[in-house]
Order: structure tokens, then C-alpha cells, then sequence
């Protein structure tokens, strides 16, 4: 699946996104308002890690959906530093 239908249908996603990445908070994923470099950007600044980790975070996450955006597994992805 690609970002585009992330982007496209950003409130659907926000809940996985919560359940991923629980520092997030819904301020931070309604200025992110499906922007893939902003949720970068957001995962970086509060788990403090390098953007290609946030990154790889971010594509590992994408991958839990099949191409109809409907969730594979309900597993969590690589799990963000605490």
C-alpha cells in the first residue's frame, strides 16, 4: 500500500498510529494531518531517534495493511525507545 491512501484517508489511520506510537497526541496527529515527513518529523521529536530509524518505523507500520488499507496483523511494529 502506498502513503498516498494513508494521506487520503488520514482520520481511519490515526487510531493505528495512536496504538503505535502512544507519545503521539491528537494535536500532534491533527497538525500531521496524514503528512508521511511530518509523522517522521513527530516520531523523531518524541522518541528521539534518527530519521532513517522514524523512517523504517513508518514503512514497517505501512506494511501491517493490505492494499485495501484494511489492518494485516495486529501486531505492533518495531517498538519506539521509551
Amino acid at each position: 500500500m502506498n502513503w498516498d491512501r494513508v494521506e487520503g484517508s488520514w482520520k481511519q489511520y490515526q487510531g493505528a498510529i495512536r496504538e503505535n506510537w502512544g507519545k503521539l497526541t491528537d494535536d500532534n496527529l491533527d497538525v500531521i494531518n496524514g503528512k508521511r515527513q511530518q509523522l517522521i518529523g513527530r516520531i523523531q521529536e518524541h522518541y528521539g531517534i534518527a530519521k532513517d530509524v522514524a523512517e523504517q518505523q513508518v514503512d514497517d507500520f505501512l506494511k501491517q495493511f493490505d492494499e485495501t488499507g484494511t489492518q494485516a496483523k495486529r501486531s505492533r511494529v518495531a517498538a519506539p525507545l521509551k
